[in-house]
């Protein structure tokens, strides 16, 4: 299987010979990859160098004159290190644009803390109008880029080298209202789980057994609280535990706002605090935060026991 961001790449060069008010600016990171791409539109292929502030403000540039710009890099170069022209240039001017991350929390140990960005999704709520996808699949990120491309609005896509063995139904098809939503995986009375993007897998092998059901999110915002409430009516209780790839605690406020008509517990479990400075692999960093399946069943079978 190919990795999400090889599909990207891929994606989004043939889409720049179908769409021509569609542009891309990189910032070094992929642009081997978008080589040929360059080459054959040396003027919506445009590689700034390692200059992320610029990366941003270009990308809004170009929307301003009616194009759709894709702006890539590093997840931690995306939201992180350009934050101020992201909030200005795109959301203060009004403009619409699709960031596409790659790296996610923790792909690429390796590279250290300064390529790690668990913190990216808490940031953009910051901040107005921002549609968040979070693919848990290839087959699922070329379906979320593609609906993204044909819009006008801000859209994030986060990509990781973690996925899911099989893809699932996303975008605004899933939705009840039209909107992308989350969709039930599993059905049972005595809790719910929402596993987001590539915690999939490790959340259903956790929740093998426990009567509990599990809905998938690849878009986290706008948050599916209509969703959400339909998920905990079908049991006597309104126990949520929401499973992250990125800070433990994100969805947590929408979740509760979502519920509060309801007495509820929220248990939000994702990517600690903590900085693990002893880098490893990515298999190790899900472990030590509790991610993998085994973690994973022993904070939410205690959860819901409490």
């Amino acid at each position: 299987m190919d990795t999400m961001r090889d599909r990207f790449i891929a994606i989004t060069s043939q889409l720049l010979a179908e769409e021509p008010r569609l542009a891309v600016v990189l910032a070094d990171i992929s642009a081997d990859g978008f080589a040929p791409a360059r080459r054959a539109h040396p003027d919506r292929v445009i590689n700034v160098g390692i200059r992320e502030q610029l990366l941003i403000g270009a990308g809004a540039g170009m929307a301003l004159t009616g194009m759709r710009p894709i702006v890539h890099t590093f997840a931690s170069f995306l939201v992180e290190r350009p934050f101020e022209q992201v909030k200005l240039d795109f959301g203060h001017q009004g403009v619409g644009g699709i960031l596409v991350s790659a790296g996610g929390s923790y792909d690429w140990p390796a590279g250290g803390f300064t390529h790690m960005a668990p913190g990216d999704v808490a940031l953009l709520d910051t901040l107005e109008g921002w549609t968040v996808h979070v693919p848990g699949h290839p087959d699922e990120a070329e379906a979320l880029l593609r609906e993204a491309v044909d819009g006008d609005d801000r859209v994030y896509v986060r990509l990781s080298l973690q996925a899911n063995r099989e893809a699932r139904p996303v975008g605004r098809s899933t939705g009840s209202t039209g909107s992308a939503g989350f969709s039930v995986v599993r059905e049972g009375r005595g809790g719910t789980v929402v596993a987001v993007g590539p915690m999939l897998d490790n959340v259903l092998a956790a929740t093998e057994g426990l009567d509990v059901s599990v809905l998938y999110a690849t878009t986290v915002r706008p948050f599916d609280a209509a969703g959400l409430r339909r998920a905990v009516s079908a049991g006597p209780g309104a126990d949520v535990v929401i499973v992250e790839p990125y800070l433990a605690g994100t969805s947590t406020a929408a979740a509760n706002e979502a519920l509060m008509e309801l007495p509820h517990r929220v248990l939000g479990l994702g990517v600690g605090r903590a900085e693990l400075r002893r880098y490893g692999q990515m298999e190790e960093h899900l472990a030590a935060h509790g991610l993998d399946a085994r973690g994973l069943r022993e904070r939410i079978t205690g959860f819901l026991r409490g």
